[in-house]
């Protein structure tokens, strides 16, 4: 196994920063349901991490902010029944968080003008529309 995580082409997060916890997975799992810690927790302390440049630091933590307890990221997986598979999936889903977390806003929107050939197509489909209706009003020259 690697002795780092790669988040990005440029940061990578040392696996000496990462902290570990193992309990037993909740729901049926048959015999080592009772037994095996399969349940993993990572936490990775974002605000402390001395591998994150402050700017993306500052980034993630804005985005982040509702996903953060005391400044680390919490990330639970018990969707497999081998904790090293869990492991792994939990390793994965840090890595998509914080690729995500540290990508740079996006362009903001430029506003464009409706074409004039648009606009007279929507006129004509108005006109249309209307005489439409018009002619299913009762216009009132026969009386039933």
């Amino acid at each position: 196994m690697e002795d780092r995580l790669q988040v990005t082409a440029r940061v990578a997060i040392p696996r000496a920063e990462l902290h570990w916890r193992f309990s037993r997975s909740g729901g049926p799992g048959g015999q080592g349901v009772n037994t095996a810690d399969s349940k993993a927790e990572l936490r990775f302390d974002l605000e402390g991490s001395p591998s994150v440049p402050g700017h993306l630091k500052a980034r993630a933590a804005e985005r982040l902010a509702g996903r953060l307890v005391d400044g680390s990221l919490v990330i639970v997986s018990s969707e497999h029944r081998a904790q090293l598979a869990n492991r792994k999936a939990a390793e994965a889903r840090l890595v998509a968080l914080l690729a995500d977390a540290f990508a740079p806003p996006a362009a903001p929107r430029r506003p464009t003008k409706v074409s004039r050939g648009r606009l007279e197509a929507r006129m004509k489909e108005r006109k249309a529309r209307s005489e439409t209706k018009r002619l299913r009003r009762d216009q009132g020259d026969w009386k039933a």
